[in-house]
């Protein structure tokens, strides 16, 4: 790997632990009753994570918007689905727990019964249409604009549109601030938002950047479109952007 690959690694994993260090400070209140910090907790498999696929410049990223409690909130890594996790991408380091723990939600890491949905779908989408990880990201890579998960008391997640901006506002600052910071340093010619959020804080951030925003369906099982063949959908709207040929 070349010198500026290695720099823009360094970089990519010394901003993430900014981010990871700065939203450890912001206080929440009810109804969000636990914080979950992968970028805390499941630190080592997020700077692996970085370590083996943030190297070089990219031409495409893909944004997502925060953990979700049994893919990034389990294994550090966005959209992590524990079996694509584990032998696509060969995240294998320890992975901790956060200081509170919803008994329903326990982090279990690499040993997560559950398959997070969106996560299969999206790995799923580019291990197909990629014969290894080194291959997709020799031009790609994959972020979430939010670090933190938050639950409720009843274990129910709590997406961050739906905090008061009172909440959201200083969070925001910290993720702004650090989707810059990778934009500048992997110089892609495409941000891709995953979904409508991710695409509303993609334009707000990086609008005088130079780099383009495209976006794709959310690979959720709560959309009905997604429900529809996600991957198919996904390919044709990459292709329709003009982001794959």
């Amino acid at each position: 790997m070349s010198v500026t690959q290695e720099s823009k690694k360094s970089r990519i994993i010394f901003a993430a632990s900014e981010l990871r260090d700065a939203v450890n400070c912001l206080n929440f209140t009810p109804p969000v009753e636990y914080i979950y910090n992968p970028l805390d907790y499941a630190w080592l498999a997020h700077k692996q994570f970085l370590s083996l696929y943030g190297g070089g410049k990219k031409k495409i990223v893909f944004m997502g918007m925060n953990p979700g409690p049994f893919g990034m909130a389990q294994v550090g890594v966005p959209f992590g689905e524990v079996s694509a996790v584990r032998d696509w991408l060969r995240i294998d380091a320890p992975i901790g727990k956060p200081n509170r723990e919803h008994p329903k939600r326990q982090v279990l890491g690499l040993n997560c019964p559950r398959s997070e949905v969106s996560g299969r779908r999206f790995w799923g989408f580019f291990s197909d249409e990629f014969s290894n990880p080194e291959t997709f990201f020799d031009k790609h890579f994959v972020l979430n604009y939010c670090p933190l998960a938050f639950l409720e008391s009843t274990g129910r997640n709590r997406t961050p549109d739906k905090l008061p901006v009172a909440e959201s506002k200083p969070l925001e600052m910290q993720c702004n601030k650090h989707l810059i910071k990778v934009i500048k340093v992997l110089e892609p010619e495409w941000l891709v938002a995953v979904g409508g959020f991710a695409e509303k804080k993609a334009k707000q951030v990086l609008g005088e950047m130079p780099v383009k925003i495209g976006r794709v369906l959310h690979p959720s099982p709560a959309s009905p479109a997604a429900n529809r063949g996600w991957a198919d959908q996904a390919r044709k709207q990459l292709q329709d952007q003009g982001i794959w040929q």
